[in-house]
C-alpha cells in the first residue's frame, strides 16, 4: 500500500511538458520585449513617420499648395516609401535574430531547454511580427494624427489598407531575413547579407527587369510573371490596385494585367506575398534543425 502510494505521489508530481504553443509564445514575447528595447525599433518607427510627413510637405509643394497635404495625396510617395524603409526594417531584423544569438552563446543555451527548434523560429518570427506590426502602426499613426490635427482629411480605410499590406510585405521581408540568419555564423554577415539583398529588390530587379525586357523583347505576359517574382513589385502593384488607381503607371504589363486579371488581381498579389513568407521560413526551419547551434 506505501509503494502504491508512493508511486501515485510520485506521479502527481510529474510536469505535462509545455505545449508548442506556449513555448512560441514565450519566445515571442522574450524577443518582442528584447526589440522594443533595442535602437532600431525606435529609429525605424520615428524616421517612418518624419519621412512620412516630409512626403506630405513635398506633395503639398508640388500641388502649388502649402504645408501639410491631404492623406490621399501622399498615398504614391508613402508607397514609394514604404518600398525603400519597410523591407529593410524586415530584411535587418530578421537577420540579426538567429544570427546575434548564435553569435553570443544564447542559441545553444536556448535549444537546451525542452522546446525544438522549429518552436525557436517561429517564437523568433512572431516575436519580430509584432514588433514591425508596432512600429508600422506607430508610424502611419502619427503620420494621420498630425494630418488630422492640422485639420485635413484622411482616409481611414486607406490608412488601414496601405498599413496592412506594409505589414505583409515586411513579414516577407522578415522571413527571407531569418533564412539569411540562420546560414550566417556572425550577426554582421547576417546584417551586411541582408543589405545585400535589399539593394538587389529595391533596385537592381528593377533596372535588370527593364533592360531584359529591352534586350530580349519580353512579352508583357513574361513581364508581369518576372514582376511577381520580386515582392516590391507586387507591393507596389497591389498598392496603387487597391486604391483603385490605373496599374498602366507601371507601363504596359501594369495595363495587362489590370484588362486580363481584373478582381483576380488581388488573389494573385496576396498568393505571391504569402510565398514569400512561408517558403523562406520552411527552408529556415529545415535547415536549422540540421544545423549546429554554435
Amino acid at each position: 500500500m506505501t509503494t502504491m502510494l508512493g508511486a501515485t505521489h510520485t506521479i502527481r508530481l510529474v510536469r505535462t511538458p509545455p505545449s508548442a504553443g506556449r513555448n512560441i509564445l514565450t519566445v515571442a514575447h522574450r524577443e518582442l520585449r528584447e526589440a522594443a528595447r533595442s535602437r532600431w525599433f525606435v529609429l525605424y518607427t520615428v524616421a517612418f513617420a518624419v519621412l512620412g510627413l516630409a512626403v506630405s510637405f513635398v506633395s503639398a509643394a508640388g500641388a502649388g499648395g502649402s504645408g501639410l497635404s491631404g492623406y490621399g495625396r501622399t498615398t504614391a510617395g508613402l508607397v514609394n516609401l514604404v518600398l525603400l524603409v519597410v523591407p529593410l526594417m524586415g530584411l535587418t531584423a530578421g537577420a540579426a535574430s538567429i544570427a546575434s544569438d548564435r553569435e553570443r552563446g544564447m542559441l545553444p543555451y536556448l535549444l537546451a531547454q525542452p522546446v525544438a527548434r522549429v518552436e525557436v523560429l517561429l517564437g523568433k518570427f512572431v516575436g519580430l511580427a509584432g514588433a514591425l506590426l508596432a512600429s508600422l502602426c506607430l508610424g502611419f499613426g502619427v503620420c494621420a494624427l498630425v494630418l488630422a490635427w492640422k485639420g485635413l482629411r484622411t482616409g481611414a480605410g486607406s490608412i488601414f489598407w496601405l498599413c496592412g499590406l506594409s505589414f505583409l510585405l515586411a513579414l516577407g521581408m522578415l522571413s527571407l531575413g531569418m533564412l539569411i540568419s540562420v546560414f550566417a555564423r556572425k550577426a554582421s554577415v547576417a546584417v551586411g547579407s541582408a543589405i545585400f539583398c535589399w539593394l538587389t529588390l529595391a533596385f537592381v530587379t528593377d533596372l535588370g527587369l527593364m533592360a531584359g525586357a529591352v534586350a530580349l523583347r519580353l512579352r508583357i505576359e513574361d513581364l508581369f510573371a518576372l514582376s511577381l517574382a520580386n515582392p516590391l513589385q507586387v507591393f507596389k502593384m497591389w498598392s496603387l490596385h487597391a486604391a483603385e488607381a490605373s496599374l498602366d503607371v507601371l507601363g504596359p504589363a501594369g495595363l495587362y494585367a489590370t484588362e486580363e486579371y481584373g478582381r483576380g488581381l488581388h488573389a494573385i498579389f496576396g498568393a505571391s506575398l504569402a510565398v514569400w513568407v512561408i517558403v523562406p521560413m520552411a527552408i529556415a526551419g529545415f535547415a536549422l534543425k540540421r544545423r549546429s547551434p554554435l
